[in-house]
Parts: structure tokens; C-alpha cells; sequence
């Protein structure tokens, strides 16, 4: 064989290798954000359609339980989550399970922990980059900021207790019940949100814990944390 004819072979090798490189950049980059976007908008809509025809008993101790909240049911939606932080228009559904099909589709509610506006933590997974990028902006969450959630009976807004902690993924105690590390003492209705870290890795994850501040019935209308 010459050495023209290596080189030659050698060059279409890379050229191949470095069009399926880019190929799969963009797909990570731009065709799962695409997939998320559609998935996600048609998760909310399925929630707010379920919510109309067969509104969701509120969780007891909320002052809006009138018999025995149904249970969750594996990858599918139970709730719609807020964050003013990462903007006005930010609105991800949470789906039960954080199976990697699931957290496709939105955020996940680790299924070990309490349910939304229970005595306990009430614990979710996202995705920091890919599939929409909803826990992008995770690290500019300050003491304060709400969370706020609906199950479409009640409005639950949680406000964060302390800026992101980097932690590692076996450190499974920060969704407790009360979430080691938190600084949260006795039990409490609390909030875990997680995600990967580095932005493009994950070695290691994100947490936030946040506390149940305030409690409204959707009749009442949106809560004063989604009106700025």
C-alpha cells in the first residue's frame, strides 16, 4: 500500500469521525432540547387537563384535603414547579421517579421521599444540561428565593435556606427527612432539589434545601412569589 493511499484512508477516517463527533454534539446540544421542550409542554398539558376534569385532593394539614390524596403513579406528572430565578417564563412539570426516561420528560420526584406540601422532604431531580437544561441556572439560587409548586388544588411556595452545596452522588442523607446537612432541625415540610455538577459532568451534585413557607388554594389565585 503507498503512502498516498494511507494518507488518503487515514484523512476519510477522520473526516467520518469528526462528522459523527459533531453530529453528536448537536444532537446533545440542540435535538434533546428539542425533545424536552415538546415533551415537557405536553406533560403540563396533560396535568392541567387532568386537573379540570378530576381535580387532585390536597395533602393533609394544607386545610384543602377532603379524603385520601391518590398515590403517585411511576413516570407520571403530579405537579408543576415555579422557580422566578430562572426566569418568568420557567415552568417544568415534575413526574414521579427519577428514571432517566422520566427526567426526559421533566423533573423527577425522588419516589423514597414525601409527598408535595407532607411532613418530610419532598425531593426532585433535574437535569442541569441536555433535555432542556432546566437546572442550568442552579447556582444562582440564593436564601429566599421561592420555589413554588401546584398540584392544581393548592399553591405550595417554599423559600430556599441556603445557597447550592456541592456534594457527591452516594451522599444520599441530603434527602432525608430531614435532609443531613440542611441545617433544618426536627422534622418539617421541606423541599430537596438536585442536579449535576460540573455543568457538563457528574462527578458530583448540586443540592438546595428549601422550607414550606406558605400554603393557597388555587381559587385564591397565584401566589404573591409569581407575581414579582
Amino acid at each position: 500500500m503507498s503512502v498516498r493511499l494511507v494518507v488518503r484512508t487515514l484523512s476519510e477516517v477522520c473526516v467520518t469521525a469528526g462528522a459523527v463527533i459533531l453530529l453528536f454534539v448537536a444532537y446533545v446540544l440542540f435535538w434533546t432540547g428539542v425533545e424536552a421542550g415538546s415533551a415537557t409542554a405536553g406533560e403540563v398539558d396533560l396535568l392541567r387537563r387532568a386537573w379540570v376534569e378530576q381535580p387532585l385532593p390536597g395533602p393533609s394539614g394544607t386545610g384543602t384535603a377532603t379524603a385520601a390524596p391518590r398515590p403517585y403513579t411511576a413516570g407520571k406528572g403530579i405537579a408543576v414547579m415555579y422557580v422566578p430565578r430562572f426566569g418568568e417564563d420557567w415552568e417544568w412539570p415534575v413526574l414521579e421517579g427519577t428514571a432517566p426516561a422520566t427526567l426526559k420528560k421533566g423533573l423527577g420526584h425522588y419516589a423514597s421521599t414525601a409527598r408535595l406540601g407532607g411532613t418530610g422532604n419532598f425531593s426532585v431531580a433535574g437535569h442541569r444540561r441536555t433535555y432542556g437544561d432546566p437546572f442550568k441556572d442552579f447556582p444562582r439560587l440564593r436564601p429566599g428565593d421561592p420555589v413554588v409548586l401546584t398540584d392544581g388544588t393548592t399553591w405550595f411556595t417554599y423559600r430556599v435556606a441556603r445557597a447550592p452545596l456541592r456534594t457527591v452522588p452516594t451522599d444520599v442523607g441530603v434527602i432525608d427527612p430531614v435532609p443531613r446537612g440542611s441545617g433544618f432541625e426536627g422534622p418539617g415540610r421541606y423541599l430537596t432539589l438536585t442536579t449535576c455538577e460540573p455543568e457538563w459532568g457528574s462527578s458530583h451534585r448540586l443540592v438546595v434545601w428549601a422550607h414550606l413557607d406558605a400554603t393557597r388554594p388555587v381559587t385564591h389565585g397565584k401566589p404573591p412569589a409569581l407575581h414579582g
